[in-house]
């Protein structure tokens, strides 16, 4: 074999064995990571409530709450939206009251919603992060956050073609006998507050029943 053909079939080889370039990964499917997402939210605004009131007492992850704010998080996603009312008049308080007649309490709610893209995707612990700072810089959903009387919580999460949609509910029952369901009666009734805090006022009154019942942090985040 002569030199020449040594060569030939030495680059021959080489072409051969040549890998492609790889491709860029996409990042896992959003819907994938609401979970994961629920468990940070709630870790973190346990700790924002703690390092703001170490007295605040802590937040029990409550079955009933989740339930209400997956459900709540779905519609916003399912019908793009950002409101404490769904566009049917449902809220979390009357979900909530649907679920368990006897229920009575203070119930808050924090939403909230981010943009995704499809290469970006979802990262867990940028997004948890980014929720919470908003909520933080606003007064009444920092505020509502943490109020130190809130000892159980719900966190949901859901997204839409490019929309991740999240609710955190916080409840007490504060002894409140004038919020849900009424003893000996079949209806449910829902005051709305100004703060968590003026459910400890004597002097708080429901609002005119023409109004539609508005959960804490009304206003929610766009």
């Amino acid at each position: 074999m002569t030199r020449l053909a040594c060569l030939a079939l030495a680059v021959l080889t080489l072409a051969g064995c040549a890998m492609p370039a790889p491709q860029a990964l996409l990042p896992p499917d959003p819907k994938t990571q609401m979970a994961a997402l629920e468990n940070r939210i709630a870790i973190l605004v346990e700790e924002q409530r703690q390092k703001l009131d170490p007295k605040a007492r802590p937040l029990a992850i409550d079955p009933e709450l989740s339930q209400v704010a997956r459900a709540r998080a779905s519609d916003m996603a399912a019908q793009n939206y950002l409101a404490h009312a769904a566009p049917n008049g449902d809220t979390s308080a009357s979900l909530l009251m649907k679920q368990d007649a006897q229920w009575q309490g203070l119930l808050g709610e924090n939403l909230a919603a981010q943009h995704y893209t499809k290469q970006g995707g979802v990262a867990v612990e940028d997004f948890a992060r980014r929720f919470l700072d908003e909520w933080l810089k606003s007064p009444p959903h920092k505020e509502n956050m943490v109020f130190a009387d809130y000892d159980h919580a719900g966190v949901g999460a859901a997204v839409n073609g490019d929309t991740v949609y999240v609710a955190v509910l916080f409840s007490t029952d504060l002894g409140l006998k004038r919020l849900g369901t009424k003893a000996g009666t079949s209806g449910a009734t829902v005051t709305s507050l100004e703060n968590p805090a003026a459910a400890k006022e004597p002097e708080s009154q429901p609002k005119p029943a023409s109004s539609p019942p508005q959960l804490r942090g009304g206003q929610g985040l766009h």
